[in-house]
């Protein structure tokens, strides 16, 4: 596909995606786990913007949908996925992986092929986070935070349940139109492990202080 007609679709389909899973979940948002102060009070880097209930219904608002607190009974609830912007590879679940590994999201797929690289997500008005649902094995995202050395921080689609370990905080660059994961439980950037080899190519890691550069950027589809 050339950039030109990814570009386009891409920008088509980015709040079209958010619009109807956002706004379907809204009717289903779960009080959250207390956050962490440095997750809470963390400044968002130059150009970002932390997408917070306000910001959240501008973006449905702008591309014609519902806000949040609007009834969404009729909302189709559709797959998303999440690229890379350092890889240009979308995120896909590695649920045939053995444990402790089991479910690593790792940025491998040239597209969104199935279950593996396809997600739902859920805005939670109370905390202003989001949960990101794999939709191959109905499991949520959480950030391995007890992983020690290279592998802490790693995201996994493994938990039933909504903690802080399944938090995410939302940021938002408009002017590159991307986005970025900041993990509750440990306040830290979700990044893509470009360098690393083998198993744990390109995986997503919790682990940045900061929004650095594109390993810390997404696009979403």
């Amino acid at each position: 596909m050339s950039s030109v007609a990814k570009s386009a679709r891409q920008s088509a389909a980015v709040l079209l995606s958010l619009s109807a899973l956002l706004a379907a979940s809204a009717i289903g948002a779960t009080s959250a786990s207390a956050a962490p102060a440095n997750a809470d009070d963390a400044q968002a880097p130059a150009g970002w913007e932390r997408v917070d209930t306000e910001l959240m219904n501008e973006l449905l608002v702008e591309d014609g949908a519902a806000p949040l607190s609007a009834s969404s009974a009729t909302v189709e609830e559709l797959p998303w996925a999440i690229e890379s912007m350092n890889t240009g590879l979308f995120v896909a679940a590695e649920l045939n992986y053995a444990q402790p590994n089991t479910g690593l999201l790792r940025a491998r797929s040239d597209w969104f092929n199935g279950g593996w690289e396809q997600y739902a997500i859920n805005f939670d008005e109370v905390s202003e986070t989001i949960t990101i649902t794999n939709k191959a094995n109905g499991l949520n995202v959480a950030t391995e935070r007890n992983f020690t050395g290279a592998s802490n921080g790693l995201l996994r689609a493994r938990s039933e349940g909504v903690g802080s370990w399944e938090r995410y905080v939302l940021y938002y660059h408009e002017v590159n139109d991307t986005f970025a994961f900041q993990s509750v439980v440990n306040g830290l950037f979700v990044a893509t492990e470009r360098n690393y080899t083998g198993q744990l190519q390109n995986a997503l890691r919790a682990r940045s202080d900061w929004i650095n550069g594109s390993w810390e950027q997404f696009y979403l589809w």
